[in-house]
Formats: C-alpha cells, sequence, structure tokens
C-alpha cells in the first residue's frame, strides 16, 4: 500500500493504563487513576440530572454547527459566534489546525517537553519540528522566537505547559505575540485555563481582537469533568476560523455532548468548587516535596511533575501494583520525574503514603 512516507516508524498516541487493565494484571478491584489529569470530582450534578433523565433522539446526526452550545459559549466568554469552532476535544482542533496549515516545506515551533500531540500530527503531515527546551520548566519565549523563519507555519505555547504544569506570564506572552510574524499563527493552548490562579495570568480573549494570528484553545475535558464527551473549542478571529472550519469533520461533536456541555457551562459554581478543592491538594504534594527534598515544577493545573530520584519506571509500576495509576516522566521526556493528577484529599493522602514506602524500598530516603 502507498503509505505516507512519515507513518513509517511512527506509534499511535498511548495514554494512561485503563483502570481495568491494572485490575486484571495486579489482581487489585481498587484503582485510583492519576495519570490522565481529570477532574477527580466528576462532573456537575445538574449534568448528572440531566443524563438520568435525557431522552435525546441519537438515531439523527447532530447539529454540525453546534449552534446551541456555540450561542451558551459566545455568551460566556463575551465572544461573538463566528469567533468559534468546536472540536471532538482540543486533540481533534490541533489535528484540524496542522492539517490546514503543516506539510513538506514548512516548520512548526514548539516548546519540549509539551503535549506531544503537537508534534505528532506535524510529523504525519511532513513538516518540519522545532522543539525549544524548556527553561526551568518553562517556555524559553525568547529562544522559541528566535527558531522562528521564513518557512514557519505555527507556534505552539501550550500555557499552562503539559507536563511541567507551569505558565507563561502575560507580560512576557504579549512580548513575544507582538513579535511573532503576523503570517505565523500562534496556538495558545489553555485546556487547564480554569486551574489558573496566579496572578501574572491574565485572560487571553482580546489578544484574539489585536493580533488575527492569535488561535486560542480550552476544553470541557478538564476542570468541567467531561472528558469522555470529546468537547473542545477554539476562540480565533472571524477569517482564521472560517479558513479552518473547511477542514473540520462534519458533525464532529454529538448531540449528547453539546448539550451536557451547555448544562456543565452554566455550574460555574461546581468549578469554582472543584479549583478551590484542587488548590487544597496541591498543598498536600507541595508539602511532601519539600518535607523529601524533591524538586517539583510549580503547578498552575490540576496535576504535578516531580522529582522521584530514582527510575521513573519503576515507581510507575510499584504504584501500579497499590493500586494508583500515574504517569512516569520517562513518557513525557522527564526522566526521574512523574507526574500525577491531583486528586481528593484522602487520595492524595493515601498515594503520598505509599509512594513514600516505595522510594524508601529504593532507597531514594531512609
Amino acid at each position: 500500500m502507498k503509505w505516507k512516507q512519515q507513518l513509517n516508524g511512527m506509534k499511535a498516541y498511548q495514554p494512561g493504563k485503563p483502570i481495568e487493565e491494572v485490575q486484571r494484571e495486579y489482581g487489585l478491584e481498587k484503582i485510583v487513576k492519576l495519570a490522565s489529569n481529570e477532574n477527580p470530582y466528576g462532573f456537575s450534578p445538574k449534568v448528572k440530572e440531566f443524563l438520568e433523565s435525557d431522552y435525546t433522539n441519537h438515531a439523527i446526526y447532530p447539529d454540525g454547527y453546534a449552534q446551541n452550545l456555540r450561542t451558551a459559549v459566545a455568551k460566556h466568554l463575551g465572544v461573538k459566534e463566528t469567533a468559534l469552532m468546536f472540536g471532538n476535544g482540543s486533540d481533534d482542533l490541533i489535528a484540524i489546525i496542522t492539517r490546514a496549515l503543516l506539510y513538506p516545506g514548512v516548520n512548526t515551533v514548539m516548546a519540549n517537553p509539551s503535549f506531544s500531540q503537537y508534534s505528532h500530527n506535524a510529523e504525519i503531515e511532513g513538516a518540519d519540528i522545532k522543539q525549544v527546551p524548556l527553561k526551568d520548566g518553562k517556555h524559553d519565549l525568547p529562544a522559541m522566537l528566535d527558531a522562528i523563519d521564513e518557512n514557519t507555519a505555527v507556534v505552539w505555547v501550550c500555557n499552562p505547559n503539559n507536563p511541567s504544569g507551569t505558565i507563561v506570564s502575560d507580560e512576557e506572552l504579549s512580548e513575544f505575540i507582538q513579535k511573532v510574524p503576523s503570517e505565523v499563527l500562534i496556538v495558545l493552548d489553555e485546556a487547564y485555563y480554569e486551574y489558573v490562579n496566579a496572578p501574572e495570568f491574565k485572560d487571553t480573549l482580546h489578544y484574539v481582537n489585536e493580533y488575527p494570528n492569535v488561535l486560542i484553545l480550552r476544553t470541557f475535558s478538564k476542570a468541567y469533568g467531561l472528558a469522555s464527551f470529546r468537547v473542545g473549542y477554539a476562540i480565533g478571529n472571524d477569517e482564521v476560523i472560517a479558513k479552518l472550519d473547511p477542514v473540520r469533520a462534519p458533525f464532529n461533536n454529538t448531540i449528547l455532548s453539546q448539550k451536557v456541555a451547555i448544562i456543565a457551562l452554566e455550574d460555574q459554581e461546581f468549578i469554582k468548587e472543584c479549583t478551590e478543592k484542587n488548590e487544597k491538594g496541591k498543598k498536600q504534594f507541595v508539602e511532601f516535596c519539600e518535607k523529601h527534598n524533591l524538586n517539583y515544577y510549580p503547578s498552575q493545573t490540576n496535576f504535578i511533575l516531580f522529582e522521584v530520584k530514582t527510575d521513573s519506571d519503576v515507581v510507575f509500576k510499584e504504584m501500579m501494583k497499590r493500586g494508583f495509576i500515574i504517569r512516569s516522566g520517562n513518557a513525557l521526556s522527564s526522566p526521574g520525574y512523574i507526574r500525577v493528577t491531583i486528586g481528593t484529599e484522602e487520595q492524595n493522602e493515601e498515594f503520598l503514603r505509599l509512594l513514600e514506602e516505595v522510594l524508601k524500598e529504593q532507597g531514594v530516603f531512609a
């Protein structure tokens, strides 16, 4: 068959291990998944109430334009409806962007490590990939700016960054945006936007109006707890959205996903409660790291990347044996570290107690 040459040797995205697989492998009844940055508190009770009484006709196609959801999100953000595009999660939007703008002969600039789907999709399209190492866990924007040349089509800023959880300040971002050539699309991936509380991080919506080459990505998969419903959205200049939209699959959001996203959006009190609990949970991990002199990155997300001073894969496997699924830093270009989703207070307590046990067994500390 006449496969794309770029597919040779490529591997599919490897998510965190599913709960059922770990249960079978280790004979465990209770499993806590802290690997994929999902909301441990689930979704709004209003969504649960709706799902229990829903009589949606799933035999018909959904509204490809997602008009009701579009109206709700536009009102919530204070933007025009034509400034929005919806995707089957942010992953879908990333694929749309790369399909529309990347091809052999052009290049794309991104941080490393950052979200793997930027480089994965760029590789499929045959574009050159320029990865700029993080500096102290943060995007090195001056170095990324230097990497941009006349063949650059897209530059990605994951803010907050996955897997480090760090942010780019508004001052740094503003200076960067001003200097990026107007023909280069700047993608601000803000999947964890709702969790950020740092004063140096400002709302970025105004950049869309000031700079036509800025596109913002956000999602209902994280703080809203709707990961399995797959709803992400892009906010951008009307002309940019109009160029990208033909690349989008005709019915890329289901009827049900559009309905629950609207309901979830209305319950901002639930989001506030989740983010407040997340902050308390984050402190549990920070205190553990400082107690044991383990380096960690100051996270503005619902996960934390921190040092274990031993083989990350060993810690990953030992924690699975004890009923906790996490991500090894080896899979995230961060050897010697693990990335852990911040769970409930009880989950965090049990996790950290067992992690201390594992690290003692590995001789990390007495």
